[in-house]
């Protein structure tokens, strides 16, 4: 079993910068992040480091609470959620809480951030299609270029985009009221670098989109 970071170590990953996982440290502290396969230095100057995959998971998981021996089912019972503070984009979920005053320039950073690290990741320095972190995180990337571009998610008291997770590779399915908004959201996603369909679902006919983030 792969030993958790330190205290020390927990600390740096948990101040990562939202969506970029861009890290500040010591040389030590980022170092040895590196070597665990939790952080990577970015070829370009100004070389900074960022959270790797395993990283982020590390970061988007509460730390393990010790568990009583009398009670080892209870283990099975928590299930991973994000840690307080880290940013997430709204998908449409009926459970997710209203947002709050501060929540469009949260957005904005956001996805500022994102760009960035499109800039940073992929190969060429583009920032017109997604990167890694995209890919890995489908549901997010996407519903965070909906919400940044001004697109309002479903909520309690209104109806407006859902993203959600579907059986096929890097695709996700998004669904709007009807097809005014859809088409709009469709737009969005094309213009943030994904490639975009619209689907009828065979047994209510209701129109929804399958996107998937571009490669080329």
């Amino acid at each position: 079993m792969t030993r958790p970071p330190t205290a020390a170590q927990r600390r740096v990953i948990d101040a990562a910068e939202p969506v970029t996982g861009r890290l500040k440290g010591t040389e030590t502290q980022l170092a040895a992040l590196v070597k665990r396969g939790l952080a990577f230095r970015h070829p370009r100057p100004p070389h900074d480091h960022f959270l790797t995959p395993a990283g982020h998971r590390i970061r988007d998981t509460p730390p393990e609470s010790p568990v009583s021996p009398a009670s080892p089912e209870s283990a099975a019972s928590v299930e991973p959620r994000p840690a307080a503070g880290v940013f997430a984009a709204r998908i449409g979920d009926a459970e997710e809480p209203e947002a709050g005053p501060g929540r469009d320039r949260e957005v904005h950073s956001a996805w500022q951030g994102l760009l960035e690290l499109r800039r940073m990741t992929n190969p060429d320095g583009s920032v017109d299609r997604p990167c890694g972190w995209e890919r890995a995180h489908l549901v997010q990337a996407a519903a965070l270029a909906l919400e940044a571009a001004g697109h309002r998610p479903s909520g309690r008291e209104s109806e407006g985009y859902r993203v959600r997770a579907t059986p096929q590779p890097e695709a996700v399915a998004v669904h709007a009221p009807d097809t005014g908004p859809l088409r709009a959201c469709a737009a969005t996603l094309e213009g943030a670098g994904w490639q975009v369909g619209e689907h009828t679902e065979p047994r209510t006919r209701a129109r929804y989109l399958l996107a998937s983030p571009r490669r080329t």
